[in-house]
């Protein structure tokens, strides 16, 4: 299954800090979201409402500010980078919570999740996190087992 990380569409290729041109990226977004299956991940709550209806299934990571930034600090600046610009994403991931009308907010976030008709799940720890992942790899194993070799829709936890 194909992962779409939007990371990659919104920012252009090896250029940290510049965003691509808008219509680009939205087209690669929606190009991307109209194959069969595929995972999408990012914080741009704008992309998701791209692609809001043609979404299956809807997995909200929401981890404490505190945890994302302890992540970014150990795995430093990325992509070239500068340290004005590491310290711009950390003060970014700081405010999530309290930034308002925002697409990359808490605030926006709440409102796609509260608005998706389908199966979704709110992750707010790394054990959820882990026992989420449990559940889809054993059910994922177990499908596969009993098609005889097919894993065929994911096995979303109920």
């Amino acid at each position: 299954m194909p992962v779409i990380h939007l990371d990659d569409l919104h920012w252009e290729p090896g250029r940290c800090g510049v965003s691509r041109d808008r219509a680009l990226r939205d087209a690669d977004v929606q190009a991307a979201a109209h194959a069969d299956t595929w995972i999408m991940e990012g914080v741009y709550g704008q992309l998701v409402n791209l692609v809001f209806s043609r979404i299956t299934a809807l997995v909200w990571i929401d981890l404490p500010e505190a945890e994302c930034i302890a992540n970014i600090m150990q795995r430093g600046t990325q992509y070239g980078e500068s340290q004005e610009q590491f310290q711009d994403l950390l003060d970014w991931v700081a405010g999530y919570r309290t930034r308002a009308k925002n697409w990359n907010s808490f605030e926006s976030h709440s409102k796609l999740f509260a608005a998706f008709p389908g199966r979704r799940w709110q992750l707010s720890s790394r054990n959820e996190i882990a026992a989420f992942v449990e559940h889809v790899v054993e059910a994922s194993v177990a499908a596969k087992d009993a098609s005889g070799g097919s894993a065929g829709e994911c096995p979303w936890p109920k």
